[in-house]
C-alpha cells in the first residue's frame, strides 16, 4: 500500500474565498473516486483550525501499488482535475510513503 498525501493552499482575498476555492477543489478531487484504477481509499479534508502556518486543503490517499500511484498521476481523469484547478492553488506540499 502506497499513501499519497498532498497539502495547498488556495488563492483568495477573503477567508469565504479561501474557502470557496478549497471546496471546488475538494469537489474536483471527490469526482476522481472509483474512477482510477488501484485507488484504495480518497478524502479531502478542509483546514478547521485557521492557524496561520496551516494549509487550506489536505488530500489522503491509497493506492495498491507505487505503480498504480505512477499511473494515476498520468491517468486523464486527473490531468483534467489538474487542468481544472490551474492558478487556484499557490502552495504545494506532498509525502508519499509505503506502508
Amino acid at each position: 500500500m502506497i499513501k499519497h498525501i498532498v497539502m495547498w493552499d488556495v488563492r483568495g482575498d477573503t477567508p469565504a474565498a479561501r474557502r470557496e476555492a478549497a471546496l471546488f477543489l475538494k469537489g474536483r478531487f471527490e469526482s476522481l473516486v472509483g474512477a482510477i484504477p488501484g485507488m484504495a481509499h480518497l478524502e479531502i479534508g478542509l483546514d478547521s483550525s485557521r492557524v496561520d502556518y496551516a494549509c487550506d486543503v489536505v488530500l489522503y490517499s491509497e493506492f495498491e501499488s507505487q505503480q498504480a500511484l505512477d499511473a494515476y498521476a498520468s491517468h486523464p481523469a486527473h490531468l483534467r482535475v489538474r487542468q481544472e484547478l490551474e492558478g487556484m492553488r499557490i502552495a504545494r506540499h506532498q509525502v508519499d510513503y509505503a506502508s
